[in-house]
């Protein structure tokens, strides 16, 4: 029987190309990546306390070969965008005989492809890292520990150890209140891993949570990483009192995102409450302003109201909407770029994360297009990028040069300068904040950096980041702090979206040139339709 335990936590590289990765933005503040692994230190809190561990972010920081030798034990896993780089280390840690344990979305989506490690965790770790500590401590060196999807009880989820983070390397660091999502989009593969029924923690235990990251010290922007916050209306409304309570006792330490459906929009007491609660930011997907689109793929929630009217309530309240739009659906009768430029200039949306449709593994579009023979096989390995460049992998129903024509028209459209700084003036003119800003050490400083470099976005960049910045001083003045924020992100979205539509071209170019590659289809035989 073994007691103890040396653990390496692992967070692999997400691929280089990506749109979340917001490098010159975490160069400004200092910080260097975006969020925190928020699932890793969530599973070293189940793991025994007399345990040693020790935890690498590759994303911040090198993997030394003295840390790799000090472990007993390598735990990792993640995302898609981080399968190259989990495949990489469960490699390297075979051929040092080194026992490795992979778990996260991707390794349940697609158990197979990490067949190599000793161990997997598929699904949710809460309720059975037990019987995986119980088969190492027998001297068991493989196995694979299932949880049924999405009935993990989540006031069961330990306080995570945020002590192991660095946490001066990252923009933001995640906290969650639940898990699940209530409605059944086609494309999403949320409700596949966690379910439709969404799950919450305790007023407790988040506030926990807060009280600990603020005890060591952190200040700032905290992200709640829930699939949709407001899938449980009721118990979010019995949890944002408490929260407003506590913010207003520590004297708002701490500045909320999240992300959450459109119908928060319809919710004005909801709206007040998170506002009120100093949340800025929400990430909606919105996916496309087609209505044949939305009900195809059960997006029908944003059918049933104005998407310009929602977002100007939305913004009205304080909260700036970052949003996410798909190109690429079956039901695309025509060129969609013209009507989602509109839609994206009409809402003043500045921050739009547009990618090609991805059929992922576990998803209702998934099994559709297997069933249709449609779907190109996985080899296994993804892109550089993440869905902005490694998208449609699957036979589209309009040609593939026009959807990817679409996309490099709206790409080129809506991060073009005068295009993005023309929003965010109207964002700024829009935003109601109820609190000022809290000022953090850096804050100074960064926003001279912004100054200093935002020609470095691209020709034509200045003059009207200049325009807006005075329209906002003038106009709204508290709203100034978030234009900036929004500013910064162009340092990496502006050059970003030019990359993309480089590589688009080069892509159109192979197909009209009759060099496309050449893809193999997933044998529909075994398909099986599920019910949504």
């Amino acid at each position: 029987m073994t007691d103890g335990c040396r653990v390496l936590m692992v967070f692999p590289l997400f691929n280089a190309g990506s749109f979340w990765n917001y490098t010159e933005a975490c160069d400004l503040s200092g910080a260097r990546y975006p969020a925190a692994p928020l699932g890793l230190v969530t599973v070293a809190a189940l793991l025994p306390q007399h345990w040693e561990i020790r935890l690498v972010n590759r994303n911040t920081e090198p993997l030394d070969d003295a840390a790799f030798a000090w472990a007993d034990l390598v735990m990792t896993g993640g995302m898609l965008p981080q399968r190259n780089d989990a495949l990489d280390l469960i490699e390297r840690c075979i051929k040092a005989g080194k026992p490795v344990m992979v778990g996260g979305p991707d390794v349940t989506s697609s158990p197979a492809l990490y067949a190599a490690a000793n161990f997997q965790v598929l699904g949710e770790a809460e309720e059975i890292m037990a019987d995986f500590i119980a088969a190492w401590r027998r001297g068991e060196r493989h196995g694979v520990f299932e949880a049924p999807m999405g009935k993990t009880d989540v006031t069961k989820s330990p306080l995570p150890r945020f002590d192991l983070l660095k946490l001066d390397q990252y923009l933001h660091v995640g906290v969650q209140f639940s898990r699940g999502c209530p409605f059944s989009c086609e494309f999403c593969d949320i409700i596949e891993l966690y379910g439709r029924v969404p799950r919450t923690k305790t007023t407790t235990q988040v506030l926990a949570e807060l009280d600990a990251l603020y005890a060591l010290g952190y200040r700032g922007h905290v992200d709640f990483v829930d699939d949709n916050l407001i899938g449980n209306k009721k118990a979010l409304r019995q949890f944002l009192p408490a929260l407003q309570h506590w913010q207003e006792g520590k004297k708002y330490p701490f500045a909320f995102s999240t992300e959450a459906s459109i119908n928060l929009a319809d919710d004005a007491d909801l709206l007040r409450s998170l506002s009120a609660s100093n949340f800025f930011a929400v990430f909606i997907g919105i996916e496309s302003p087609d209505t044949d689109t939305l009900v195809m793929t059960q997006k029908k929630q944003n059918t049933r109201r104005s998407l310009q009217q929602s977002i100007a309530t939305i913004h009205g309240a304080g909260i700036f909407v970052n949003a996410g739009f798909i190109v690429g659906f079956d039901s695309e009768k025509g060129s969609i770029a013209r009507g989602m430029i509109d839609c994206i200039e009409d809402t003043a949306i500045p921050v739009c994360m547009v990618g090609l449709l991805y059929a992922l593994p576990t998803t209702q579009l998934t099994r559709r297009l297997r069933a249709e023979g449609r779907l190109f096989a996985d080899d296994g390995q993804t892109h550089s990028g993440d869905q902005c460049t490694a998208g449609l992998n699957f036979e589209t129903t309009r040609p593939r040069r026009d959807v990817l024509d679409d996309y490099r028209t709206v790409l080129a459209a809506i991060y073009d300068p005068v295009a993005y700084f023309g929003r965010v003036r109207r964002l700024g003119r829009m935003l109601r904040r109820v609190r000022p800003h809290r000022m953090e050490r850096g804050d100074l400083r960064s926003f001279m950096r912004l100054l200093l470099r935002i020609h470095r976005a691209g020709p034509g960049t200045a003059g009207p980041f200049w325009r807006m910045l005075l329209d906002c001083v003038w106009h709204n003045p508290r709203a100034v702090p978030y234009v900036v924020m929004t500013s910064a992100l162009y340092l990496h979205l502006g050059p970003f979206s030019r990359q993309v539509r480089g590589e688009i071209d080069r892509e159109i170019a192979d197909v009209d040139a009759g060099r496309g590659p050449v893809y193999e289809r997933v044998r529909p035989a075994d398909a099986v339709l599920e019910p949504a």
